[in-house]
């Protein structure tokens, strides 16, 4: 059996692999105007054909599977799940997504979530390197600035890896330097990177943020009380800011959730009082 010989997981496959047709075809393309027409193409490897309206049922099955391979591999078990605002800068540095001299003001006060999210994300990967050898709780963020970048280079400095889930945005789409590059995915479809931030989840630290990071607030917490997911921390860092934006008492007051719907959050300042929580939870 050479080096070329297919295999499956048992050692041996009897069939040509995918990847030396493809490169036979590429290969022998060009010679003949039958050969040249794009029908000729092998599908898999056809980027118009792919990226027909047609086939975006096959797109979102790949969405979702290419990154669960690639975590299969690298033996992740489980994450921390870390979001809030692109635009909080790191302390010291422009807030240069204030657009008037209110939200400047704002943006360098709520700099101080940058460090929290820092040295949150130190502390969580530290457990995780020493507990599993960095294959539980391990940090996982949206790929962009701000805090997520913020959560990605907390991780970094003390040597952990960290998971970075980008998507194609007309800004913000090269994902922050920290991210551990094995582990740094680009996405096309929101639902599908929804997933793949919830499916190994432990734990959610919620820093403040704008649209993106309620809407996956929002989703988490409606999939927990639905009990379509399993209950988890979700942390909220920086109860003021919180309780400004959204009034969830009012929610209970009004009846729309349940008194006990509550109880799903915990609010923290801190890096450590957040996986304070965390730990009580789990009890480690």
């Amino acid at each position: 059996m050479t080096d070329e010989t297919p295999r499956n997981h048992d050692g041996w496959d009897p069939f040509p692999s995918s990847r030396r047709d493809r490169n036979d075809a590429a290969a022998k393309s060009g010679g003949t105007p039958q050969t040249r027409s794009p029908t000729y193409r092998l599908a898999f490897d056809d980027p118009e054909f792919l990226t027909r309206e047609e086939t975006r049922g096959v797109r979102l099955q790949l969405e979702l599977m290419k990154p669960e391979l690639a975590f299969l591999d690298a033996g992740i078990l489980s994450t921390v799940v870390l979001f809030g605002g692109a635009r909080i800068p790191e302390p010291g540095k422009d807030a240069w997504a204030a657009r008037n001299e209110t939200q400047k003001k704002n943006l360098e006060a709520n700099s101080k979530f940058y460090d929290e999210a820092r040295r949150f994300a130190q502390i969580a990967s530290k457990h995780s390197a020493t507990s599993s050898g960095s294959k539980e709780f391990v940090i996982v963020t949206g790929g962009g600035p701000g805090v997520m970048e913020a959560g990605n280079k907390g991780a970094s400095e003390v040597g952990a890896p960290s998971i970075s889930l980008n998507i194609t945005l007309p800004h913000e789409q090269e994902p922050n330097h920290f991210a551990t590059p094995e582990l740094c995915f680009n996405f096309h479809y929101f639902a599908i990177r929804k997933m793949h931030f919830l499916l190994r989840a432990k734990a959610m630290a919620i820093f403040p943020g704008g649209f993106g990071t309620m809407d996956e607030l929002f989703e988490a917490l409606t999939l927990i009380q639905t009990k379509r997911m399993q209950k988890i921390p979700v942390v909220l860092f920086g109860e003021k800011f919180w309780k400004r934006v959204i009034d969830f008492e009012a929610l209970a007051e009004e009846g729309t959730i349940a008194p006990s719907d509550l109880d799903l959050i915990t609010f923290a300042e801190t890096a450590e009082e957040g996986w304070k929580a965390i730990r009580d939870f789990y009890g480690f």
